[in-house]
């Protein structure tokens, strides 16, 4: 009976340390029932990565439908004193990675600054919606639309003015000239005095001796001929200018886009319902964009002011 006796204190003594075993082999969440199971590595989803900006290269065709975008009024009243001019700043449809906003801002920032055209007190510019009465209309166009609403002999390269039409050719905007010898930001503010000033009635000026900065209406986009760049009318509080006349630069080749050529429509925000035109032949304007993309050319008579300054 002894020997019985001991043998179910040794069995009970087991019992109790097995017992004390399988309850240390719980997960630890059995254990205290306050923590959540911890997520399996093997079938967990990867932290997100951070968000990138996406960077959108700046692309144009040679030749743009023709369809516009127009920027919205600016919220400040003219500044400085002198005559009221309103203007529109519009980009054609086909320039992509370029912002409207950004364009039309960097334009009245120019405009308004004292160095500009409103310095000499005798203009005020102010830029105003699609909705609102403008006196002129900057446009920011591909080159073969620049052909078409500058209506001189084509180059697709330079810039212009032409009546109410202030043409800045996006391959100039983002590419500037070659042998500039000053910033892209410099080159910008010139196209936008120097063809503003055309609008202004502004001709074209000489450099006025090596060393000296250019003045504003040379055609500085051509060459500066010992000139310095400078994209200012007025330098210190005072208007800078030289002798009339140009220095007779070559033209170089037309900018053939940076994607695939595209064909133009109704070119002539002007005009609609007529086809917009890039050479006088006979009075007589021919759509140049048409022939070619090796499409019928179809003459138009044009009717209008033949009044234009380029570069």
């Amino acid at each position: 009976m002894a020997s019985l006796s001991a043998k179910r204190a040794v069995l009970g003594v087991l019992a109790v340390f097995l017992a004390g075993a399988l309850a240390g082999c719980r997960p630890a969440a059995a254990q205290t029932g306050a923590r959540s199971a911890e997520p399996v590595s093997s079938t967990s989803a990867p932290a997100a990565a951070p968000a990138r900006a996406r960077t959108v290269a700046a692309s144009y065709p040679a030749y743009g439908s023709g369809t516009w975008m127009t920027a919205s009024a600016e919220t400040a009243p003219a500044a400085g004193t002198g005559r009221l001019v309103n203007y529109r700043v519009a980009m054609e449809r086909d320039i992509r990675g370029v912002s409207l906003t950004d364009v039309a801002d960097f334009v009245t920032t120019t405009l308004r600054d004292p160095r500009s055209w409103t310095g000499g007190a005798r203009w005020r510019l102010h830029r105003v919606g699609a909705q609102q009465r403008a006196d002129f209309t900057i446009y920011l166009v591909t080159p073969g639309t620049r052909d078409a609403l500058c209506q001189d002999v084509p180059d697709g390269y330079t810039s212009c003015r032409n009546g109410r039409r202030v043409v800045l050719n996006v391959a100039r905007w983002i590419k500037g000239v070659p042998r500039y010898g000053g910033s892209l930001t410099t080159y910008r503010q010139y196209m936008i005095n120097h063809e503003v000033g055309h609008f202004l009635g502004n001709g074209h000026q000489r450099c006025p001796g090596d060393g000296e900065p250019a003045p504003v209406m040379q055609q500085q986009t051509l060459g500066l001929h010992g000139c310095t760049p400078n994209p200012w009318p007025y330098l210190d509080g005072v208007r800078y200018a030289g002798r009339p006349g140009t220095h007779g630069d070559r033209i170089p080749p037309p900018d053939n886009g940076k994607i695939g050529m595209t064909m133009r429509a109704e070119l002539d925000p002007d005009r609609a319902g007529t086809r917009d035109t890039a050479r006088r032949s006979a009075g007589v304007m021919i759509g140049i964009a048409g022939c070619r993309a090796q499409q019928p050319c179809v003459a138009r008579p044009y009717v209008g002011s033949w009044r234009r300054v380029t570069r």
